[in-house]
């Protein structure tokens, strides 16, 4: 089976030691290995490569460790006791940066192995295994980190330098990353037709890839301006390649990628950015500036709005340090009449402010504008176990008037009974 089975198409460093693996593992238990591939084999039909890349990688640990440490020799014979000292061996594996694999990496590869046996089971493949032998509490549990984003002050500076560069392929993959948040594997496969215009305006076209859809992004003018002088360029070099980001070095793959945005940010004072992060940076930028959630979802190409909400939970904790570091400021006059700058006041802290005035509820927040009216915001007089007195005529008074004013006739006649029950006495404001 050849490389392209797998689900890799390029023939380069990992290809080449995956398939050295792959030869020493046939070697030694012809049989697994033949289970395994064909697997990936299928697999590569409705499955994207990466997510093929990531099952062949978890597929050679586990034969590379059953074949060193056991008799095993068909995946038929794993058994729940061999998953369990492989769990141990897992979680001490070492990760790929060094120090021990990270939870979300030993989480990833038990899924995928267990994944991998289910299938095959409901296949009937006559070497699979009678059960999974991967229970699914053997994954540990789902970390939950905020993604990691650039304030705007670091993503204003990774962008001046990107301009500033000389070399204008790295001011092409910041500002396109920056400005659509698309992954950096879509970045290097758009096609050399990719930017197309719908009347007035451009729109790039991002390919099948990570996401499993098509989508179109609107390209901002500056964009549509930068491509439009990068492909007059290059336009040999991009038919050549038919991709939209190629030069005489040839098309894009993601290690240049990162290698440009990781440089970019050094030079930047910003160490540690990595391609993704542009991606999180431009979706925390506009949630955070009041873009709808199902806008952003369509702009980054979510397929569930639960994975836009986690750019919500950013937004809350913007919007919290904001109010922090402001009220620091205002704590330090101790009691001071506090007179800052108009300017203190943030656009998230705006947000904040406004929505404050949301009504606490015994179950939630009615967040109703104050300029609309309620059928039911005289409910609570309406209760049997309501109570008044004369101390509040003046607002039963003054919610009555309101009533007449906005052509409520049933609230001010609710009101007017209430103001004579509290002038007639206290006991017969009781609603029965």
């Amino acid at each position: 089976m050849n490389a392209a089975h797998a689900g890799v198409v390029a023939d380069n460093g990992p290809t080449r030691h995956a398939e050295l693996e792959w030869a020493e593992i046939t070697a030694a238990a012809p049989q697994l290995a033949a289970t395994m591939r064909r697997y990936l084999a299928q697999a590569a039909t409705f499955l994207a490569a990466n997510s093929v890349t990531v099952a062949d990688n978890g597929l050679r640990i586990l034969a590379r460790w059953l074949i060193a440490t056991t008799d095993i020799v068909t995946v038929a014979d794993i058994g729940r006791d061999d998953i369990e000292r492989f769990k141990i061996y897992l979680a001490a594996r070492p990760g790929v940066r060094g120090g021990q694999s990270s939870p979300s990496t030993h989480r990833q590869r038990l899924r995928t192995l267990r994944v991998f046996f289910e299938r095959i089971i409901e296949w009937d493949w006559p070497d699979a295994p009678a059960r999974n032998p991967i229970l699914n509490w053997d994954l540990p549990p789902r970390p939950e980190p905020l993604p990691r984003f650039l304030d705007d002050q670091a993503a204003a500076k990774v962008m001046a330098v990107a301009r500033a560069s000389s070399d204008p392929r790295d001011r092409l993959v910041v500002e396109v990353l920056a400005r659509t948040g698309m992954h950096a594997g879509e970045l290097v496969d758009l096609a050399a037709d990719a930017v197309v215009q719908i009347g007035a305006n451009h729109w790039l076209r991002i390919p099948l890839g990570k996401l499993r859809t098509d989508r179109y992004v609107p390209l901002h003018p500056q964009l549509v301006d930068l491509l439009g002088d990068w492909t007059a360029t290059n336009l040999e070099h991009i038919r050549v390649h038919h991709r939209l980001v190629a030069d005489h070095r040839g098309p894009l793959n993601r290690h240049i990628i990162t290698r440009i945005i990781h440089r970019i940010g050094r030079t930047a004072g910003v160490p540690g950015v990595h391609p993704h992060q542009l991606r999180h940076t431009l979706a925390t930028q506009a949630i955070n500036r009041g873009m709808r959630l199902e806008a952003i979802a369509a702009l980054l190409g979510h397929r569930k709005m639960e994975m836009t909400l986690i750019y919500a939970r950013i937004a809350n904790r913007v919007v919290a340090d904001e109010y922090a570091a402001v009220s620091a400021k205002i704590d330090a006059l101790y009691g001071q009449q506090p007179e800052l700058p108009a300017d203190y006041e943030t656009t998230g802290m705006a947000r904040l402010r406004r929505e404050t005035h949301a009504r606490m509820l015994g179950n939630g927040l009615c967040t109703r504008p104050a300029e609309l009216d309620c059928r039911m915001e005289s409910a609570c007089e309406t209760c049997a176990y309501f109570r008044t007195s004369v101390e509040f005529l003046p607002i039963l008074t003054r919610q009555r008037d309101h009533a007449q004013q906005h052509g409520q006739p049933d609230r001010a006649t609710l009101f007017d009974g209430l103001i004579q029950r509290v002038e007639t006495g206290p006991d017969t404001t009781k609603q029965s």
